[in-house]
């Protein structure tokens, strides 16, 4: 499905009033953190946004970062159900490096899309000690990814109708993870074989995290889907009522 037709999708949902399963429940209150210039992540979050709010019950705030150094907005953590991370070597310091520290330690709900992994250069220990990854580099960017079900991760709330599906994200190099870690997704490159996509518990919070993100990606209903059903997973412990 690509960009238009997830946009036209949208609109005809939001414009007929569509009933969801779930919507007598408070609606989820998601922030999404962007700042990943070279992944468009302003663009491809925008396009997420209207994915969820047209298909589940939940209200999405995006905040965008407006330099390396500076992403404001920051204070819509306090008020959110579940935060999605996708930034890429911020510099941010002072009371917003604070701001994302507190939330991301505080064992609140968090989901981590491809560069957050390297999301905050001035703390890059979020990969292992938030998201217990290992990112080190990635295979090259011309090789495409054959994206499956890790072994046993069937059944998994945040995979709910899950399709494989070829991506062009170029396959993050993230082996070996923390032990407390489950893979849901592994990718396949002619390069090599990692995982692609994971969940942990931490001080009582659930975290999810994928490396994939590429522009692209935010063109696959499977993908979107498996997002928004992350979050929901991350926030309720189940996947988004449908």
């Amino acid at each position: 499905m690509d960009l238009c037709s997830i946009a036209l999708l949208a609109t005809l949902a939001a414009g007929a009033g569509v009933a969801h399963p779930g919507t007598a429940e408070e609606p989820l209150k998601v922030c999404l953190v962007s700042g990943s210039w070279e992944y468009d992540s302003e663009a491809s979050l925008t396009t997420f946004s209207r994915f969820v709010e047209a298909n589940y019950p939940a209200q999405c705030t995006l905040i965008q970062a407006e330099a390396v150094d500076d992403l404001p907005g920051l204070e819509t953590l306090d008020e959110c159900d579940v935060a999605l991370f996708f930034t890429r070597r911020l510099t941010i310091d002072g009371d917003q490096l604070r701001r994302v520290k507190a939330y991301a330690t505080s064992g609140r709900p968090i989901v981590g899309v491809r560069t957050a992994s390297h999301g905050f250069q001035n703390w890059l220990e979020m990969d292992p000690e938030i998201f217990g990854g290992n990112y080190h580099g990635h295979y090259k960017n011309e090789l495409t990814t054959e994206v499956a079900l890790a072994e046993g991760a069937e059944g998994h709330p945040a995979l709910d109708g899950f399709r494989p599906y070829t991506s062009r994200a170029s396959l993050y190099e993230v082996s070996p993870l923390a032990g407390d870690c489950r893979v849901l997704l592994v990718g396949t490159s002619p390069e090599g074989r990692e995982p692609l996509c994971w969940t942990r518990e931490r001080d009582g919070g659930r975290v999810f995290y994928t490396s994939l993100g590429h522009q692209a990606d935010f063109e696959e209903e499977a993908f979107l889907a498996m997002l928004a059903d992350a979050l929901f997973w991350a926030a309720r412990g189940e996947p988004a009522p449908r």
